[in-house]
């Protein structure tokens, strides 16, 4: 009995001595003494918005004070970025970082940040793409569309959140690896997005999975294929493009940052609480539901997923032509 109760307690006395480390850091810095901002880059109720309100729930409960989420959209999370970036960095402004950060700064020319601007806190989690297709299209699976879109040149277009987007990069490697032209419509969001997918205005819309599914399971648009390694559990009955012989594994990822000169002890009580909130249940059970995973990271781990995404879009970016001003 004493052996199971030392097992038991173990854990019990690390998550304590985690809580007991965060209020000493907390009460020396006297951060913080007003709400705190979170800014997301991309509109209410989509794949960002959900897991930052989750986040920012439960990190204003462990801090004392109110985590509030602004939506700051448009320019394919730009705006967001320079919103944050353009304020103190004092820890009052936090940013629902994903991707599009490191994106944004391999492919626009004139950005107002550098990537060494972000101060990366923790990873949230990491979410795959499904390729979701207008029930206009008469295409039920993938071998089908791709029949489809061959003997209807230039007649498919997709959705994209902005030029250069991953929406964007994305279509335009799937379309280099299956010899079909499509053509991109850019919007603010998958919000915007996602009325003109079910009117058949835009054909085809590389998505994140949180934001298809509840349309997917109304039967108002079709999954054709996914780009995880296996099939996900929500969407056991959709292939994996890989076994469609495309060998094309693709993720995206949400983090929370600041800006750069943000105080350490700030930024390590904030990895502490977000690291717990990660883990709880009912974040890992929102979070698997959308078909992704929920993960988190020490600063250092996420400043490496910027920039292997940087490094990898500048790659691409030279490839398709994807520069601008």
């Amino acid at each position: 009995m004493s052996g199971l109760m030392n097992r038991w307690m173990a854990p019990l006395a690390a998550t304590l001595a985690v809580f007991a480390a965060a209020g000493a850091a907390q009460a020396q810095t006297g951060y913080p003494d007003k709400p705190v901002r979170l800014v997301v880059g991309f509109s209410a109720g989509g794949p960002t918005d959900l897991p930052a309100r989750f986040i920012a729930d439960r990190l204003g409960t462990a801090l004392g004070q109110r985590v509030v989420v602004e939506n700051r959209t448009g320019a394919g999370g730009q705006i967001a970025t320079q919103d944050v970036l353009g304020k103190p960095r004092d820890g009052y402004n936090l940013l629902l970082c994903t991707h599009f950060e490191s994106i944004n700064a391999a492919i626009y020319k004139k950005i107002a940040y550098k990537l060494a601007d972000v101060a990366p806190i923790s990873q949230i989690s990491r979410y795959y793409y499904g390729i979701a297709l207008s029930n206009e299209i008469p295409a039920q699976n993938w071998d089908a569309f791709i029949a489809y879109a061959k003997a209807n040149p230039g007649k498919v277009n997709y959705g994209m959140v902005g030029r250069g987007s991953a929406q964007e990069i994305l279509a335009l490697e799937l379309g280099k690896m299956t010899g079909i032209a499509m053509t991109g419509v850019p919007y603010k969001g998958g919000a915007e997005i996602m009325p003109d997918l079910l009117a058949g205005r835009v054909h085809v819309y590389v998505s994140p999975t949180l934001s298809i599914l509840p349309q997917y399971k109304a039967g108002k648009l079709k999954i054709i294929g996914v780009t995880s390694p296996q099939r996900l559990a929500v969407l056991a009955d959709t292939p994996t493009l890989s076994e469609r012989a495309l060998p094309f594994v693709r993720f995206g990822w949400l983090g929370i940052c600041a800006g750069s000169g943000t105080a350490q002890p700030i930024i390590a009580l904030l990895n502490r609480h977000i690291t717990a909130i990660v883990k709880l249940p009912e974040y890992s059970a929102m979070i698997e539901k959308a078909g992704s995973i929920p993960l988190s990271s020490t600063p250092e781990e996420l400043g490496r997923i910027l920039a292997d995404t940087y490094e990898q879009t500048v790659g691409i970016s030279r490839e398709f032509g994807l520069q601008f001003d």
